[in-house]
């Protein structure tokens, strides 16, 4: 596990992980528009956003045209680095943190973001993990994590061979990549979650959670904080 949790931070930070986002087919580049346009909507200009994951700051600029302040967080410094030498904008604030171990005092955001299956991507325990964001989401707020859709596979496996033959990523390993893992000969493994498998997160954290697909591409599980 501790190999997947440190590939993105070792491997695909900065501007090898913006490489995967530039050379994505047209269809992931939907996909992944069609996150952000779902995330906005649940934004307002007096809000305090926490972006977990943050990367290179792919995101981030578009939480600063709506938002109040945004707060991004990766373990990656050459990534968070990228990010703040990219965006020149007021309302910023980056550093380095694990986003199952926040260092926020409780309450401190209104929504708190974790798109692209971080949910998945981040390889650290997933209730540890909601149960953070929750703790530092102010009552009323919301948590918003995404994962893929079952309907896109196809699309995200076609993304990830292009990685792999551009060596952002290991050699994929065919014989063990299916239904919803892939795995590379180099020990990456990208997992995701199920509309199943949310429903059932869901109940043994005993929470009140929707889960909406968007563009047949992902899931969103959204928790609002009471």
């Amino acid at each position: 596990m501790m190999l997947v949790k440190r590939y993105y931070a070792d491997h695909l930070s900065a501007e090898r992980l913006k490489r995967c986002y530039d050379i994505a087919p047209a269809r992931v580049k939907q996909y992944l528009e069609a996150e952000i346009e779902h995330v906005l909507g649940y934004i307002s200009p007096t809000h305090r956003v926490l972006e977990l994951g943050c990367g290179y700051g792919r995101v981030l600029e578009r939480l600063l045209t709506v938002a109040k302040c945004v707060v991004g967080i990766d373990v990656s410094y050459e990534s968070l680095h990228y990010a703040g030498q990219s965006i020149n904008l007021p309302g910023l604030h980056l550093t380095m943190m694990d986003a199952a171990a926040l260092a926020f005092r409780p309450s401190q955001f209104d929504v708190v973001v974790c798109i692209q299956n971080g949910i998945s991507a981040f390889k650290v325990d997933t209730h540890a993990l909601v149960r953070e964001s929750m703790r530092v989401t102010e009552k009323g707020g919301v948590c918003l994590f995404s994962t893929y859709s079952d309907k896109f596979w196809s699309n995200r496996l076609e993304w990830f061979k292009i990685q792999s033959e551009a060596g952002l990523i290991g050699e994929i390993d065919w014989k063990q990549t299916h239904e919803g893992v892939i795995r590379c000969k180099d020990g990456f493994k990208a997992t995701t979650f199920s509309r199943g498998s949310l429903l059932k997160l869901t109940r043994s954290l005993g929470l009140k959670a929707d889960v909406k697909e968007v563009d047949d591409s992902s899931l969103f599980w959204e928790i609002q904080v009471e």
